[in-house]
């Protein structure tokens, strides 16, 4: 069984859009626009032994906010400019009651069951509360990004660690790594 990092998408590995205090993914691909250290950390990951697998939300499927072969096209550019192994969608409005839609975590135990992951050797990245419960629900050490928009990390929420940037993150999971051999 092999060790994964779990990315989330918007806010993680490409940029959001502020709106009134929270960030929005992008809907079209002219506001899709990978972050800075985005290809450097996850190619760390990856030269790691590590499996580099997304994972993130996109309720605006259902809402008609973003047309599926616009997603199609976002993930494309995602995979052709950052070294990740998958990524997993979750198309549903959090009132579908689906067990995809994080903090639910059946994106992450699709991705087990399909890559053969072990949670105690797996980390999980992301930016907000429901990304970290996510996490936490499998048992994978989350790390937030702390951002304005990430709402209330406590409780079933509560990361394992709390970091600035995405390379912080990487030198953490790098750093437990070396603890655990």
């Amino acid at each position: 069984m092999k060790g994964a990092v779990f990315f989330d998408r918007d806010g993680v590995l490409n940029e959001v859009r502020l709106i009134d205090g929270s960030g929005i993914a992008p809907w079209h691909m002219d506001q899709f626009k990978i972050l800075p250290d985005a290809r450097k950390a996850v190619q760390t990951i990856v030269d790691a032994g590590y499996l580099a697998i997304v994972v993130t939300n996109q309720p605006e499927i259902t809402t008609g906010e973003l047309l599926p072969e616009e997603l199609e096209r976002i993930h494309a550019a995602l995979k052709q400019q950052v070294p990740v192994h998958a990524i997993y969608c979750c198309p549903h409005h959090k009132s579908d009651g689906c067990l995809c839609h994080k903090p639910k975590p059946g994106l992450l135990e699709q991705a087990q069951r399909e890559w053969k992951i072990d949670f105690s050797k797996s980390f999980l990245i992301g930016d907000r509360w429901r990304d970290i419960g996510a996490g936490n629900a499998v048992g994978c050490s989350s790390i937030l990004l702390e951002r304005a928009y990430s709402g209330d990390c406590t409780g079933a929420y509560a990361p394992a660690h709390r970091v600035g940037t995405l390379m912080e993150a990487v030198a953490w999971v790098l750093h437990r790594r070396r603890e655990s051999l």
